[in-house]
């Protein structure tokens, strides 16, 4: 999907007046609740599944913690939760990092890594080429069980645990790792938090300091103990579900997972012609300042964001598609929100046009930090396929809340959209009053010579393929993949993927190279690969790397022993 040019309307330089410029979201990857990557996440969508299940055996005892009685100290009155598979799992060797100082890494840095990386392929950067730049990393979270965890146990604290376990090297550890030397840091403004460093990835780009902005949630649930508190705060459904704006609304679901996103100016963009998923086109943060209590949501600073973010923008009530709201499933939050989103979008459209709304925590649970990046990539994916996917569990609007009046209707069906231009938005609160808000178009469709060059047809000619992985193992699983993807009904064309195979990904050391003029040709070289036979066109190989010298270093310092460095040696 590549935005070959912006229309009339959206300028891809500087606004002297308010120094900001379309955004491009070039890159993203995620993981939630039953949707491991966004092909998977996009399939719960659109057939209306829901991700939500029951706290897993190896997180904590379950029953142990577990009381129906809310008042019973020390326990929960939930079994549910939103949970990702092998959260315990890591490459520490694929990013270089030893396994003792791994065992130390808080499993929401480890998924950060992952889905930086993974993020940066997708929009077709090539990490290496990003060491020394401006780049910033902006990662929204806000609570770490796995340092509490740790310093639990203090005779097993090692050198290790106090980076490891710190909420500020979420973003630090990916600009370390990948050598960015723009802005770093992480964004705690609970619920809103990936929202917010969305807004301050934006800002940042705008103001100049970075060259391209990595944007990041991620939430770990590895403790029951923000579990107990939550059920103390009766924030927590009981039957175990989130139903956004329906009567049976009984609170949130607690869930896990990260998601990333890579930003870049949009000229930028176009310059390098980067794919680009979406257009960031107005943001914004505010506080609900004093309300009757902290976590009670303020309806006057809801609309005072929508209001000044669409002003800005330029944007006018009646061209909003649809709003990804908020939207926990609690009596008190979901009321105030209807009455905001329909007093500035809802209420001054044409009666009967109502503005659209509908929240993915139906779907995987309330991310908490990251929740807000989990709505923008539904609302990514809504503006590519050009449909709504349904709010699943919404059978019975609300009867706090007049839809009718505030010209606001719910999406309870998987909705296609027309041509043209569409305009979404994007809620995100937090229980301490930090409000955000991101508004995103879809990309001008490509002119006439990009599509001839973007679907150009196998012409019969040999095309060659190049795949590459850390070890064999990896090699044999993408090729598989490669496969997949080569018989998929919308792969693109040979000559597209063989040269984005070149340019575009890191060359490692395990390496394959198929030939072939035709996709089938090269998925069935692949899949014998994979299989374990030696195809003909076919070669593969390794890429020779001179081993790593080490060096054991003695400060003089301390006592001194014959066969100190042993030990040090054996530990890998």
């Amino acid at each position: 999907m590549n935005y070959q040019g912006a229309p009339d309307c959206m300028a891809t330089e500087s606004n002297d007046a308010e120094g900001t410029f379309p955004v491009a979201l070039i890159g993203l990857a995620c993981r939630f609740p039953g949707a491991a990557d966004l092909e998977e996440f996009w399939s719960l969508l659109k057939e209306a599944r829901d991700g939500v299940g029951e706290i897993p055996d190896d997180r904590w005892d379950v029953e142990a913690y577990f009381d129906p009685d809310p008042a019973k100290p020390g326990k929960m009155y939930t079994r549910a939760g939103g949970f990702i598979a092998d959260i315990d799992k890591f490459d520490a060797g694929f990013f270089g990092i030893s396994p003792r100082e791994a065992r130390r890494i808080d499993p929401q840095q480890r998924l950060l890594l992952e889905l930086t990386w993974e993020a940066l392929e997708s929009a077709g950067i090539v990490p290496e080429r990003l060491a020394g730049s401006q780049s910033g990393v902006f990662v929204g979270i806000s609570l770490s069980d796995y340092a509490a965890m740790q310093r639990d146990e203090p005779n097993q604290v090692d050198p290790y645990v106090m980076s490891g376990s710190a909420i500020s090297n979420a973003a630090n550890r990916i600009s370390y790792v990948f050598d960015l030397h723009g802005p770093s840091f992480a964004v705690d403004t609970a619920c809103s938090s990936s929202l917010v460093a969305v807004h301050e990835a934006c800002a940042s780009l705008w103001r100049g300091e970075s060259s391209l902005a990595i944007a990041a949630g991620v939430n770990a649930l590895l403790s029951p103990s923000a579990g107990i508190g939550f059920s103390k705060a009766r924030m927590l459904s009981p039957t175990g579900r989130c139903r956004p704006f329906d009567a049976a609304g009984d609170g949130y679901v607690r869930s896990e997972g990260g998601a990333v996103v890579i930003l870049q100016p949009l000229a930028q963009a176009l310059a390098e012609n980067n794919p680009i998923r979406a257009v960031i086109v107005g943001s914004g943060v505010n506080s609900d300042g004093r309300t009757k209590g902290l976590a009670m949501p303020n309806q006057a600073a809801q609309e005072a964001l929508l209001r000044r973010v669409y002003r800005d923008a330029g944007i006018e009530p009646g061209e909003i598609t649809y709003i990804e709201a908020h939207g926990t499933g609690t009596s008190v939050g979901d009321p105030i929100e209807c009455a905001a989103l329909g007093n500035v979008l809802g209420v001054s459209r044409t009666p009967g046009d109502r503005c659209r709304i509908g929240s993915v925590k139906s779907n995987i649970g309330h991310l908490e930090p990251a929740s807000g990046i989990a709505g923008l990539l539904k609302v990514v994916l809504a503006l590519h396929h050009r449909a709504i996917p349904r709010t699943v569990h919404f059978q019975n609007p609300n009867p706090q809340i007049p839809f009718e009046e505030l010209n606001l209707s719910v999406v309870s069906e998987y909705t296609e959209l027309p041509p043209g231009r569409l305009t979404m938005g994007v809620n995100s609160f937090g229980f301490g009053g930090t409000n955000a808000h991101v508004v995103l178009r879809n990309p001008q469709p490509v002119g006439s010579s990009a599509v001839h060059r973007s679907i150009a047809t196998e012409d019969g000619e040999v095309r060659l393929l190049l795949v590459s992985a850390r070890d064999a193992e990896a090699l044999r699983s993408l090729a598989l993949r490669y496969v997949e993807l080569l018989r998929s009904p919308t792969a693109p064309s040979l000559p597209a993927l063989c040269r984005s195979a070149a340019t575009r990904r890191t060359h490692h050391q395990h390496r394959l190279a198929a030939f072939g003029r035709t996709r089938e040709e090269v998925a069935a070289r692949l899949e014998a690969y994979a299989a374990g036979d030696s195809p003909p066109l076919l070669a593969k190989g390794h890429a020779f790397t001179p081993p790593a010298r080490l060096a054991l270093v003695f400060s003089g310092n301390g006592s001194q022993w014959r066969g100190m460095g042993r030990d040090l040696l054996a530990d890998p």
